[in-house]
């Protein structure tokens, strides 16, 4: 009787890094869930995560399309928009929102969901973690809220990684630097690209391609004993 493939649900897959993880993970004989914020497909299922109740609605559906199990889990949707702080007080607020909740909430209540799933299986499984470096060294004078919600992630991993271990429950989290995606290209355009590239001793943003490899790594390969690990791809412009 064949083995059922392995299976993960890969959020903020549609495009940039979570494409090109979702393509990655396929070439190792994964079967892999997509989660794009609209428009559903075949293994691609739409959800808002400024909706409290999406990530819910995401991980049921995805279990169901995965026969009931899935394997793995990456968190990488994410939200990345300025909020200057001399804009009104609530909009100023709601931005802070909308960015926790996309970059932070939603990934804990998945983890949540998958941490659940597999206590009650009792198979253990695979989380990975898509941060920043800004959850280490902080953001933009526009980006507190962004550099808040990677930093909650890292400290939500390291938990995830000491209380679950004995449960074969792993977790990973990768920190990127600026990585050559439309979201970032805007970004680095709009802040004078050549000056934050001397910032990058490798004298170059990370590709997708690099930190997609790293994230397989993780899901797939990496020992259980380097359960909450956070691995670093910023060219050297932060190191610890």
């Amino acid at each position: 009787m064949l083995e059922p493939a392995t299976t993960a649900l890969v959020t903020g897959s549609s495009r940039g890094i979570g494409a090109t993880i979702a393509e990655a993970l396929r070439d190792r004989g994964v079967r892999v869930i997509c989660h794009a914020t609209r428009a559903g497909g075949e293994d691609l299922i739409a959800a808002d995560f400024a909706e409290p109740i999406a990530p819910q609605m995401l991980w049921e559906e995805a279990l169901d399309m995965a026969g009931g199990h899935i394997d793995i889990l990456i968190n990488n949707a994410g939200l990345f928009e300025a909020n200057p702080i001399d804009v009104s007080d609530i909009q100023w607020l709601d931005s802070w929102e909308d960015t926790l909740r996309i970059n932070l909430t939603s990934a804990a209540q998945l983890t949540r969901f998958a941490v659940k799933h597999w206590l009650a299986e009792d198979t253990g499984g695979r989380i990975v973690h898509i941060a920043s470096r800004a959850g280490h060294r902080g953001d933009s004078p526009d980006h507190w809220h962004y550099a808040a919600a990677k930093g909650g992630m890292l400290a939500m991993h390291k938990t995830i990684a000491r209380q679950y271990a004995g449960e074969g429950i792993m977790s990973y989290a990768i920190t990127p630097g600026f990585t050559d995606t439309a979201m970032a290209g805007d970004y680095l355009a709009s802040r004078g690209g050549s000056g934050i590239l001397a910032d990058i001793p490798l004298g170059r943003v990370a590709t997708p391609e690099e930190i997609a490899a790293i994230a397989v790594f993780c899901a797939l390969d990496a020992p259980e004993s380097m359960t909450g690990a956070t691995l670093d791809a910023n060219g050297a412009s932060y190191v610890r």
